[in-house]
């Protein structure tokens, strides 16, 4: 991968950018079988939403991560942040009027659980096989 490429791939506008593209798009299409202005309102709620929600949920995962142990560090962090990632969704969307919001969080929930999960187990796995002299050799 190219430099300039790495740097796109890393940056945080661009993540942003394209949570706010991707899971508005997604909002649109969940919400396309009521009357405009609706499926858009819920697509600028859930973009603008995801935006900053994935600059939240990193911080929230690395911060959640230092304080558990043990096996706990594994699945608390990332369920906390879901957790409060799905209130939040929710709340907003039920405050702005969204029609569909179990199908308008679904796919952003997902995308954000997985990328929670993964996130928590690169920068706690590592941390937990060292404190407890786990070694996985080849």
């Amino acid at each position: 991968m190219s430099g300039r490429l790495k740097a796109l791939a890393g940056s945080s506008i661009v993540h942003v950018l394209f949570a706010l593209l991707a899971m508005g798009g997604w909002a649109v299409f969940a919400n396309r079988a009521h009357p405009m202005p609706r499926p858009l309102i819920a697509g600028l709620v859930q973009g603008v939403l995801s935006g900053c929600l994935t600059l939240f949920l990193k911080s929230a995962v690395e911060a959640l991560s230092k304080r558990f142990n043990g096996f706990t560090v594994l699945w608390a962090p990332p369920l906390i942040a879901c957790l409060g990632s799905a209130a939040i969704l929710v709340t907003i969307h039920a405050l702005s009027g969204t029609p569909e919001i179990l199908k308008t969080i679904a796919v952003p929930l997902l995308v954000s659980s997985s990328y929670a999960a993964i996130y928590n187990y690169s920068i706690s796995g590592g941390r937990r096989r060292s404190m407890t002299g786990e070694s996985h050799g080849g």
